[in-house]
């Protein structure tokens, strides 16, 4: 009984690389190869005896490593640049804010200056008009007790 897997046609990806996943280039190619490899159940190495592990030696492995520890190191320069660009934006984005608050501040407080100074006017007005109605009302209340 043969499996799908078993077939002579090997598994061929046509889209490029996702870098998001944080694979390597060579990575990529070396799991390609190991899909791509047929599988042969005579093999020693076939079923559950076997593996389809590759060994690396010390100096690969430190190899791979250092390649790995680049990428995370550029992915995390990466992810920091981001974040000081979005922090810069905020800062832009809150410093406009403030200025146009402080212009906003500022009309308000000049309109509340002369709205001060108009209803200092209507009380002084307010005033005189009480006094002279008292005024009026005393000489009318002379001309009628005459």
């Amino acid at each position: 009984m043969s499996s799908f897997y078993e077939e002579e046609f090997p598994v061929q990806f046509m889209c490029n690389p996702v870098h998001e996943i944080m694979f390597t280039q060579d990575e990529i190619e070396e799991l390609f190869s190991l899909i791509n490899q047929p599988v042969d159940p005579s093999s020693p190495e076939s079923g559950s005896q076997g593996s389809n592990r590759v060994v690396y030696s010390t100096h690969e492995r430190k190899i791979r490593r250092m390649q790995s520890n680049r990428e995370s190191a550029r992915r995390s320069r990466w992810r920091k640049k981001r974040h000081v660009e979005n922090l810069n934006n905020d800062v832009n984005r809150l410093k406009m804010e403030n200025r146009e608050l402080k212009n906003q501040l500022g009309l308000t407080m000049q309109y509340n200056l002369m709205l001060s100074a108009e209803n200092q006017r209507l009380k002084s007005e307010s005033i005189s008009l009480l006094a002279r109605l008292l005024d009026l009302n005393r000489t009318l209340g002379i001309i009628i007790s005459q």
